[in-house]
């Protein structure tokens, strides 16, 4: 798989930008601060529908004007498939697959399959529950696209839920037992959606498991193994993803921790709550890893994501931003072999000294336009 055109219009930086790519690796030169991470976000966004560097859209649009487009034509076993983004900051956003609008831009996840590589991988080992929930969630969406659907829905009922529950938090006391009520029909629609997304991540961790060890042993040879294990805020066998099992498990802890839910006016019990768990040796990594086994460790994460994606019958696409610079001699080195191999791989680079010697790799000069201090292009090369 290869992304064979990359167009924008007021993404970022980008006023408006057209990249024809081809297979091979490619290589955005620049100095910093001059949108190469913006091509690379603008793709991850194509196969995610989400930015690795912001939780929401609106930083996605550009200064000034009203919508950005990331248009992509990825081309898998010699057939074209063209993306079309409309990203609308406080509206919903729009989609169009080969040129005819869908119902919903969920329809095109699963058409770019793409593993990022990124200077912000160091939050899956160092940052919240939430940066490695992201990332469970996005590759297992991309692998399944209707894992897409199945985060949006219960993301939906989370909102909606924690809205009643404030509510109804202040209404008990008002001896009004209305919202409380409701409650019940809230729990049911929570429970069946987080079932499904809780087993699918299960199931994607039980697969991750041996891959990450391979990496993380590639990576660090000689050093303690690396496991990960998914932990849920109920009490399940995380072997076992029946998702009825998974939705009774749930309703039977809402219902326990109801009085606090109300009592706090948040969801307490959900997918929302869980973690995948990292581990070196008998330690959690957050909080014992030192810096270089951190980067191994979130390396590690990708790499795996990679071997999945590749085993499911084709070679993503590898978005490699600015990363060869933070690695040592021995990771970089991993890294470059896992890029060597792959049909495509796109990176982004402060100076050509970054990319590893021997590396075939066509340039890309991101430059200032003359007499146009605010505006950046692409000079193909």
């Amino acid at each position: 798989m290869y992304v064979r055109h990359l167009g924008l219009r007021d993404f970022r930086s980008w006023e408006h930008a057209e990249l024809e790519l081809a297979p091979g690796r490619t290589v955005f030169v620049g100095p910093n601060g001059y949108g190469k991470t913006n091509l690379i976000e603008a793709l991850w966004y194509s196969a995610t529908l989400s930015s690795h560097r912001v939780a929401t859209d609106a930083p996605l649009v550009r200064v000034g004007a009203a919508r950005a487009v990331v248009s992509t034509i990825v081309v898998n076993d010699g057939r074209e498939c063209a993306v079309d983004l409309e990203i609308a900051a406080g509206r919903a956003n729009k989609a169009r697959l080969n040129r005819s609008p869908v119902r919903s831009p969920r329809e095109v996840v699963g058409v770019l399959r793409a593993v990022l590589f990124a200077p912000e991988d160091l939050a899956l080992v160092r940052g919240d529950p939430a940066d490695r929930r992201r990332y469970l969630d996005d590759l297992a969406a991309v692998r399944r696209p209707r894992v897409a659907a199945v985060r949006a829905d219960y993301e939906k009922v989370l909102r909606q839920r924690t809205a009643l529950l404030k509510s109804a938090s202040g209404a008990r006391f008002r001896g009004d037992r209305g919202g409380v009520d409701t409650l019940d029909v809230w729990d049911g629609h929570l429970a069946a959606h987080g079932a499904e997304l809780m087993a699918a991540r299960i199931d994607l961790v039980n697969e991750l498991a041996p891959e990450v060890q391979k990496s993380y042993q590639l990576l660090a040879p000689g050093a303690r193994s690396a496991t990960i294990s998914y932990r849920t805020s109920v009490d399940v066998d995380p072997d076992r993803t029946d998702t009825e099992e998974l939705r009774a498990a749930l309703l039977a802890q809402m219902t326990a921790r109801r009085d606090a839910e109300l009592e706090r006016g948040v969801c307490l019990v959900g997918p929302h709550r869980d973690d995948l768990e990292l581990r070196l040796g008998e330690q959690p990594a957050k909080g014992f890893a030192s810096h270089g086994e951190s980067w191994s460790l979130a390396l590690a994460l990708r790499l795996a994501a990679y071997e999945l994606l590749r085993a499911d019958g084709s070679d993503p696409v590898l978005l490699l931003d600015d990363v060869f610079a933070e690695l040592d001699t021995a990771r970089r080195d991993a890294l470059a072999a896992a890029a060597a191999s792959a049909e495509q791989a796109l990176v982004t680079a402060a100076v050509l000294d970054d990319i590893p010697r021997g590396w075939d790799a066509k340039p890309v000069t991101i430059a200032l336009h003359d007499g146009d201090s605010g505006a950046v292009s692409a000079v193909q090369t």
